[in-house]
């Protein structure tokens, strides 16, 4: 038997992940509230834990209802990864339910992103392989910079100090809103819209001093910003930007190597550098030069219509024109509207 739970009410998912060793800050509570807070999505786990038991297993889901994209289940948007706490026989009846209700056409797909293989995964549709980069913070903090790239890392955070660069971290408004200002210019020169400040808002509210907002200053101006979050013993990067104006004096180095001293100052022991598409050969060098090792990760879907899953989806040159070309009022707004959709 499956059951369904709602993980911001229900206080066993929260104890449940405090004790199983599989987790990551996208399954907790502050995490998924920020996505309902922002975006309007319903978090649900299923489970085979009866209603009123210790929770045994579970997986975690955001329903997305969006006239644009169609209705979904997604482990979970806007999240790297999202490992299903399921066992072999847990996860053969809450796949198989799952599966069902995309055959039913309750949903157009379900996807999931675990960073294992699923006992479970018969008739999913793979997509095509990313990266997660993980550093063991467990040596000592000479031996970590030792094992870095001696041009690219160690020579950039030479230079940082050399320029003699402000470093503040936090979560307060003005360090949030240095960050939203270096956002606006890094996704502009990718050519897409920002995410929604409200979304890092409620991130910081739901989080509190769980999500540290680290900000390299010269002469008193931003030039570059990295945003963690923590879950136990792992610091999880997940955005950074920039000013690349400023480019040469190693701001963004600088900021990686505080994240790190400041985690083995507080006793952490891993620090997640995030996902990275296997087609971006730059942002997987720049993390493996810090001694982050690479595992594959593979996203399953079941869906509707069994079609080749893309790496993920890119807007068409004319878009990107558009978005490059933007008023920086109207590419916010623009993320505003579409994010919500494309989780």
């Amino acid at each position: 038997m499956v059951y369904t739970l709602d993980p911001l009410s229900d206080s066993r998912w929260a104890e449940f992940i405090a004790h199983h060793n599989s987790t990551s800050v996208f399954h907790s509570q502050p995490w998924l509230e920020a996505l309902q807070r922002t975006y309007g999505y319903t978090p649900v786990v299923y489970t085979t834990s009866p209603p009123a038991s210790p929770l045994s297993n579970g997986i975690v889901l955001c329903k997305i209802n969006s006239w644009l994209t169609g209705h979904r289940m997604v482990s979970l948007p806007f999240s790297d990864h999202c490992e299903p706490l399921l066992d072999s026989p847990s996860a053969a009846a809450i796949v198989g339910a799952l599966k069902n209700a995309v055959d039913a056409g309750t949903w157009k797909y379900v996807e999931l992103r675990p960073t294992c293989d699923l006992p479970v995964r018969d008739g999913a549709i793979r997509s095509p392989a990313s990266y997660l980069h993980m550093l063991d913070l467990r040596p000592a903090t000479d031996e970590l910079l030792l094992r870095t790239h001696k041009n690219t890392v160690q020579r950039a955070i030479r230079r940082a100090e050399r320029e003699g660069l402000g470093y503040e971290s936090g979560n307060s408004e003005r360090l949030l809103k240095a960050f939203y200002r270096l956002m606006l210019q890094t996704r502009r020169r990718h050519q897409l819209p920002p995410q929604p400040i409200q979304w890092f808002r409620n991130l910081v509210a739901c989080l509190g001093n769980r999500l540290q907002i680290r900000v390299a200053f010269k002469n008193g101006n931003e030039i570059a910003s990295i945003l963690t979050v923590q879950h136990k013993n792992i610091l999880t990067y997940k955005y950074g930007c920039s000013d690349t104006a400023f480019q040469n004096l190693g701001g963004t180095p600088f900021l990686f190597w505080k994240a790190i001293v400041e985690a083995k100052a507080a006793r952490l022991t891993c620090m997640d550098f995030g996902r990275s598409d296997a087609d971006n050969l730059g942002l997987i060098a720049f993390k493996e030069r810090w001694g982050a090792k690479s595992s594959e990760l593979v996203y399953l879907r079941w869906s509707q219509k069994q079609v080749q899953v893309v790496a993920k989806r890119r807007p068409s040159g004319v878009l990107k024109r558009m978005f490059a070309m933007m008023p920086d009022s109207v590419l916010q707004t623009t993320g505003r509207i579409l994010y919500r959709h494309v989780g």
